[in-house]
């Protein structure tokens, strides 16, 4: 049974870790909070993609180059998570490239210095994410709601039956807390999002469930390694796969645009 209060508490949780927005502490962070938290995460990223596409629409409306417009775009989505995201995305491959050690790749991601394959792999990333932003500078919708589908696989990667790589830190607190039917629910109203989205912008319908069935594969393929290397998740696991799922979600909705 649900207790009173957890909503509330996982919707401030899930602003407050996943925006720069000043919310009201939560009264209790317990594992339920962090369930409902990790459910809403796409729902709490309407916030930061209406960054994006406000970034998208402006840059349009002005005139400006759009390799620019894409720079800033993706600028202002780091900005709006504190590069939460992107400090997982190079830690977790630095880890994976450390050592075929778990405790040693756990440690080397526990530090937190960025090695040269995390920087290489955050380099090509966000050079992938400008590039299909600036292709999407027209259609500003789409950009905003890939970043909806790239929240909404926390939702999975935090699904029952999912492991924590450590005894302890955020990995720890949100791993397998949240129900299959809701990381479900999750995926599936994110992929409504960006096929709106589509049919709004005018590009194909398909694209938009394509899309978010790609993020879920790639988020899915890097959940895999990490777990059979890693024995669960981390916080900075969670990182890369948002990042890694949004890459594969404007890619096909720039490709398709």
């Amino acid at each position: 049974m649900s207790r009173p209060g957890a909503l509330r508490d996982g919707v401030r949780l899930a602003t407050g870790t996943l925006t720069v927005l000043p919310v009201p502490a939560p009264v209790t962070v317990d594992r339920e909070a962090a369930g409902r938290a990790m459910a809403l995460a796409g729902l709490v990223a309407l916030l930061p993609g209406s960054l994006v596409a406000l970034v998208g629409w402006a840059g349009s409306a002005l005139g400006a180059p759009p390799l620019l417009v894409g720079a800033v775009a993706v600028g202002a989505l780091a900005w709006s998570s504190r590069g939460l995201h992107l400090d997982g995305l190079a830690d977790t491959a630095d880890g994976l490239a450390a050592s075929y050690d778990r405790e040693r790749a756990l440690a080397v991601m526990r530090t937190g210095d960025v090695g040269p394959i995390g920087a290489a792999t955050l380099v090509l990333v966000l050079l992938a994410q400008v590039a299909c932003v600036a292709a999407l500078v027209e259609q500003p919708l789409l950009s905003g709601a890939a970043v909806v589908v790239s929240r909404a696989v926390l939702a999975l990667a935090c699904a029952s039956g999912v492991p924590a790589a450590r005894s302890d830190g955020l990995g720890a607190m949100v791993a397998g807390s949240v129900p299959r039917w809701a990381a479900g629910s999750a995926v599936l109203l994110a992929g409504v999002v960006v096929t709106l989205a589509a049919l709004a912008s005018g590009t194909p319908w398909w694209s938009g469930p394509l899309a978010a069935a790609l993020a879920v594969l790639a988020a899915g393929a890097v959940l895999v390694r990490c777990t059979r290397r890693l024995g669960g998740i981390t916080g900075d696991v969670l990182g890369a796969l948002v990042e890694v799922s949004l890459a594969a979600t404007l890619a096909v909705l720039a490709t398709a645009a």
